[in-house]
């Protein structure tokens, strides 16, 4: 028979473990990513030369390496140097500060398309630095860039798999296992692949809202 339901129901509570942890990294890579984000730009808006070139090139450069072979350096190549992480940290922190570079350009779009008068205005007035920041720019440029950095939470969420490749049991290894356990794989990647349809469709369509909603208050 080529679908068991009995095995597929004998099996669910495993994979909604994993899926747990998919969902944990994701929340939480994604809230580093944010942080991260704002930071990179922010030093690389510095106007100190050597900082704001380190951080071009050292955002550039993981733009331009894949997330996996990042993982596999942060999980194997640290600990030569004394820097033991745990898998599921060392996963938190590759998705954090690799999406963190592209969530670094979402924000350089949505500061960049704040009215140059609004900052001259600032100026005129004598506000603080950080007053301008917090009072001014930020709140402008961040609902409008919220569409864009949601996009990045479902692709985050999607690539979460990767996390396998440094023994982090998340949704699609929880399938693996439950397959290899049994040498049946139909019940738990369908099962698996159907459990991140329920989560990033939905995610989806509440996003395009959110977009929609943020273009009407534009």
């Amino acid at each position: 028979m080529l679908w068991d339901w009995n095995y597929a129901v004998d099996i669910l509570p495993k994979l909604l473990r994993g899926l747990l942890v998919t969902v944990e990294a994701t929340l939480l890579g994604s809230a580093l990513a944010m942080v991260l984000g704002l930071v990179f730009d922010l030093v690389r808006r510095s106007g100190v030369p050597v900082l704001s070139l380190l951080m071009r090139a050292f955002i550039e450069f993981v733009r331009s390496t894949p997330l996996l072979v990042q993982l596999f350096f942060l999980f194997f190549v640290l600990p030569d140097f004394g820097i033991t992480l745990g898998a599921f940290t060392t996963g938190v922190i590759g998705l954090g500060v690799h999406y963190g570079t592209y969530t670094a350009e979402v924000y350089r779009a949505g500061i960049d398309a704040i009215p140059r008068g609004q900052w001259e205005a600032c100026t005129a007035l004598n506000l603080p630095r950080s007053r301008v920041w917090i009072g001014v720019v930020l709140p402008q440029a961040i609902p409008r860039v919220l569409p864009a950095l949601g996009n990045y939470v479902i692709s985050m969420f999607k690539e979460t798999p990767l996390l396998l490749g440094i023994s982090v049991i998340e949704l699609v290894g929880a399938a693996r296992d439950a397959g290899s356990d049994t040498f049946r794989l139909v019940e738990p990647l369908t099962m698996a692949g159907l459990l991140f349809l329920l989560v990033s469709y939905p995610s989806s369509v509440l996003l395009r809202k959110v977009e929609r909603r943020v273009g009407y208050a534009t």
